[in-house]
């Protein structure tokens, strides 16, 4: 099994999401538009590691049930 490598890059999103909703609640008006780029950079970052997670589960999967197939 892979061991976890840099722990804390993968706390980095949610931990820059967590940042941004703080200096959303400091904000005022219009300056709260500044907060918008650091929760979008932050979501991504979470949607693109369980897109290429879910891939990479599924062509481990479909390699899993091509061998088996192979060995019957």
């Amino acid at each position: 099994m892979k061991r976890l490598g840099h722990p804390l890059l993968s706390l980095a999103a949610p931990l820059l999401i967590i940042l941004a909703m703080l200096a959303l609640m400091q904000r005022q008006g219009s300056d709260r538009l500044q907060v918008l780029p650091a929760v979008l950079v932050g979501v991504g970052l979470i949607i693109s590691g369980a897109v290429g997670r879910r891939r990479r589960r599924s062509r481990l999967l479909i390699a899993l049930r091509g061998t088996h197939l192979e060995e019957s």
